[in-house]
């Protein structure tokens, strides 16, 4: 297939006498919390879901054909921005990508199902150090699709990276497939601390070697998604969990990586999340945005749209947009949804958030 035309493609380079195009424009300058026009805008899982060209794609190939493809991921990455004019392409893989790194063997029943959990010392023991990892070790397919992108991508359009944190990744590995609040997870950190220790820990150095490579291939900016961030009480993840994403975020700073934190379905974590390093903290629905902007009015915010609202009608996706846009000032502000966009979440209703966040512009 001949990937990558369309309206996301690069356009002709600028002559040595015009001034050069910013780069990864509106995003990258938010993210660095400088005054723009208007809020970028970027939906997760934008990438496929959705789309009846990416449906089309996973039916003929699979969604393990698709994330392990370098062009083909690379072409789902860029179907999105042909439709709609987002400000920034997320990469397509799974969160599972770098595991296989680690020896870790898995398949799709829909969801990531892990063929052997890892229930005990021995074999957190007999995990790779992620330090002695080659680089081309750690989901090669993935930096390749990126590179891809990279070429082919608007420079005005920024590209994400991204990678599961420590206990999102644990959560998988422990209890052998997604489950309501993962109780073998738990268990284990409670029955097990010192291997779930060192699993946090290797699985946190796993991401940062990931990020970074991704950073390297191209990526401007990398999002750390917590998604299971609210399984433990604070003062457990204070201890257990805390340390090892603080460690993973210092390392991706310390290597001049812009990050994004997200964290799903953790109210009571938000104001701890708030303190980590980090240029940009994403939010749940669940959170008031203006109101940490109050608290935090030097943190990047991103969010945090329901993304039910884009099952209800024109009207009131235009309603909610704006009270969201209302609730915070337009610097420092990525607009997203609090969560990944619904699959059966019509294209008109993307179009119109669009429209939406483009308004402010001409209202201003």
């Amino acid at each position: 297939m001949t990937a990558f035309a369309g309206s996301a493609a690069r356009p002709a380079a600028a002559s040595p006498n015009e001034p050069a195009q910013a780069d990864s424009d509106l995003l990258l300058r938010t993210l660095r919390f400088e005054d723009t026009p208007r809020r970028p805008l970027w939906i997760m899982r934008q990438a496929g879901r959705i789309l009846p060209e990416y449906r089309a794609l996973k039916e003929r190939h699979g969604f393990a054909g698709l994330a392990g493809n370098p062009e083909l991921a690379a072409e789902v990455t860029l179907m999105p921005l042909r439709r709609f004019p987002l400000d920034a392409a997320i990469t397509f893989a799974d969160i599972m990508s770098p595991l296989p790194a680690l020896g870790v063997d898995f398949r799709f029943d829909p969801g990531p199902v892990i063929a052997e959990p890892i229930r005990d010392p021995e074999a957190v023991a007999a995990l790779p150090d992620p330090d002695r990892l080659d680089d081309t070790e750690i989901a090669p397919e993935v930096t390749a699709a990126q590179r891809l992108v990279r070429r082919e991508l608007n420079p005005a359009t920024a590209l994400l990276g991204f990678a599961g944190a420590p206990l999102t990744l644990a959560a998988y590995l422990v209890e052998g497939r997604g489950v309501r609040d993962f109780p073998q997870l738990r268990a284990f950190a409670y029955e097990q601390p010192a291997a779930f220790d060192a699993l946090l820990d290797r699985l946190g150095r796993l991401s940062a070697r990931y990020l970074i490579a991704q950073h390297e291939a191209g990526a401007d900016a990398v999002q750390v998604f917590d998604s299971w961030a609210g399984l433990f009480p604070r003062s457990e993840w204070r201890r257990r969990v805390r340390p090892h994403l603080e460690r993973l975020l210092r390392r991706l700073g310390d290597a001049g990586v812009p990050r994004i934190l997200f964290l799903h379905a953790a109210p009571q974590l938000v104001n701890d999340y708030a303190d980590l390093p980090c240029e940009v903290l994403g939010v749940d629905w669940r959170t008031d945005l203006g109101a940490l902007r109050r608290r935090r009015p030097d943190l990047c915010l991103q969010g945090n749209l329901d993304p039910t609202v884009l099952l209800a009608d024109e009207e009131a996706i235009r309603c909610e947009t704006a009270r969201l846009l209302a609730s915070l000032p337009r610097r420092g502000h990525i607009v997203n949804l609090g969560h990944g966009v619904l699959p059966e979440t019509p294209l008109e209703a993307v179009r119109t958030l669009v429209e939406a966040v483009h308004a402010e512009v001409e209202d201003a």
